[in-house]
């Protein structure tokens, strides 16, 4: 079972990394497609993800990002089929315990993404930070260190997208957020890009065959 906005999103994001590669990925995408919607369970569907890029090495920068789709989608389509207090059982413990080392931040934007449409609000990096990963919050200092050089950007909202490309190029190497801060900020500072936004902002990414998929991900979610 796949959630309409996961599926729009996978289309946009292969069709972003054909446009910027120069690699036409768009047959790949059925592989994809009958990932998701596997009725499996959430483990067997990971392995299944792991093949398709196994099998296409090109597309490797965006596996973790896909892995956060799909537990998107298990969130959002797959478990309206389990018990009601799935996700509080043994069985779905021992599966994050599984996979704390897959996927990325993205997956919280997402999360944080359906909320905003949920209430009915806009999308703001502020809101991001303080309502939803609460990092002003003693007990939420894991977030804080995480999104430490977002925080510490904020004015990036105010400042043109080479910028932006500028601090994400400075990040260390280490940083849980090196890859997506700059396809983050570049969709916080704005939301609904045109088409020449876009182009500008693919003009100054880091890495445009991951960056601009990201970008593409979030504006389906948005």
């Amino acid at each position: 079972m796949i959630d309409p906005k996961i599926e729009i999103a996978l289309g946009a994001a292969l069709q972003a990394f054909s446009k910027y590669s120069g690699i036409d990925v768009s047959k790949i995408h059925g592989e994809f497609h009958s990932v998701f919607e596997l009725e499996d369970d959430f483990l067997a569907k990971v392995d299944a993800l792991d093949a398709v890029f196994n099998n296409h090495p090109q597309l490797e920068a965006l596996r973790e990002v896909f892995f956060d789709m799909l537990m998107i989608n298990f969130f959002s389509a797959d478990v309206k089929k389990l018990e009601e207090d799935y996700l509080d059982t043994p069985e779905w413990e021992s599966i994050e315990e599984q996979t704390l080392d897959r996927g990325t931040e993205l997956l919280n934007l997402l999360l944080y993404l359906n909320e905003c449409e949920d209430e009915d609000i806009e999308p703001e990096l502020e809101d991001y930070l303080k309502e939803f990963l609460l990092v002003d919050e003693d007990e939420f200092q894991d977030e804080y260190r995480i999104y430490e050089p977002v925080i510490a950007n904020q004015i990036l909202m105010e400042s043109p997208v080479d910028e932006i490309a500028k601090v994400a190029a400075k990040l260390p190497e280490d940083s849980e957020l090196k890859e997506l801060f700059y396809p983050m900020m570049c969709f916080f500072q704005n939301t609904n890009p045109t088409t020449d936004d876009k182009t500008a902002i693919a003009a100054k990414a880091v890495n445009k065959e991951f960056d601009m998929p990201v970008l593409s991900i979030l504006e389906s979610f948005n």
